[in-house]
């Protein structure tokens, strides 16, 4: 090895050490940690969200508008996507799909979702799919019940793995939750369309009914008296989640049938909430295939 490239290799050692070194000051408090670089302004800065009637959805993101072409439920308006988008949605006779196709830039979508939204060059506009009630659940003996769940990224993220335990629906109240929207759709990649998404008036109410259906209603805590595993009992079960931060509001608390925690054995005892659902629907999943 050359001089040149062996002092190269010691001045990136040494620098890789006093990197370490600092982090650890900073870990304990010994010197500040930088404040994050101000975002530099740029023409997305002073972008405003176009008005949108309440009979308008924009979905984006190509599994969540593969996911709306291919469900018959969903009525589609107009698909504006880039020629590349377009031929990874696999359209290949866009006469056939029954509504207009615009090819168009990604600056053009940008420039009506945002620059933050990941459009990946396609943006389909819909209507909202039909109102589901209760009587729109299937057979399955598994639900997902949430209490003022306000994020969309973490409702779609809990979509995802609903469907993939194959729950029969996602039960939430109307006011102090998301509604359909391109976020909660790109965070859901798909699942929005797969899952009958419940949205009730009354919690409490929506409870009783379960019950009366035959389902056993089990509140996340994580101050829970016992382990989800040794609380399931019934052949139906519905998983009831809370906000991040207040979890189960109190009213929920006293109407759900059990209050269960999920045990971890390391440090952290709490969750995120869509990671939270994503155990608990495993935990229920295993129990109700015994």
């Amino acid at each position: 090895m050359s001089k040149d490239k062996d002092k190269s290799a010691k001045d990136t050692h040494y620098a890789t050490l006093r990197r370490a070194h600092r982090d650890q000051k900073r870990a304990r408090g010994e010197i500040p940690t930088p404040a994050p670089p101000k975002r530099r302004k740029g023409a997305g800065d002073d972008w405003k969200p176009p008005a949108v009637a309440p009979d308008q959805v924009y979905l984006y993101g190509l599994h969540a508008v593969r996911a709306a072409i291919d469900n018959p439920e969903r009525q589609s308006v107009k698909l504006s996507a880039t020629l590349n988008a377009l031929a990874r949605l696999d359209v290949e006779d866009a006469d056939a799909l029954g509504f207009p196709v615009e090819i168009v830039s990604p600056q053009e979508i940008d420039k009506f979702l945002g620059p933050d939204a990941i459009h990946q060059g396609v943006m389909l506009e819909t209507k909202p799919l039909p109102v589901r009630r209760l009587e729109a659940l299937k057979d399955s003996p598994l639900l997902l019940v949430l209490d003022q769940i306000t994020d969309p990224h973490n409702v779609g993220a809990i979509m995802r793995s609903a469907v993939a335990f194959d729950a029969g629906a996602v039960i939430t109240t109307m006011r102090h939750s998301p509604t359909e929207s391109g976020v909660l759709a790109k965070s859901a990649s798909g699942a929005l369309e797969l899952i009958p998404y419940i949205q009730i008036t009354n919690l409490s109410d929506t409870l009783g009914e379960l019950h009366r259906l035959g389902f056993q209603s089990i509140g996340l805590d994580s101050e829970g008296p016992a382990p989800l595993e040794g609380t399931l009992k019934a052949d139906k079960v519905a998983l009831v989640l809370g906000s991040e931060g207040k979890g189960l509001r109190q009213k929920t608390r006293e109407t759900v049938n059990s209050l269960a925690r999920l045990d971890m054995p390391g440090a952290i005892k709490s969750l995120n909430v869509s990671n939270a659902a994503a155990i608990a629907l495993y935990a229920a999943r295993r129990y109700l295939a015994k």
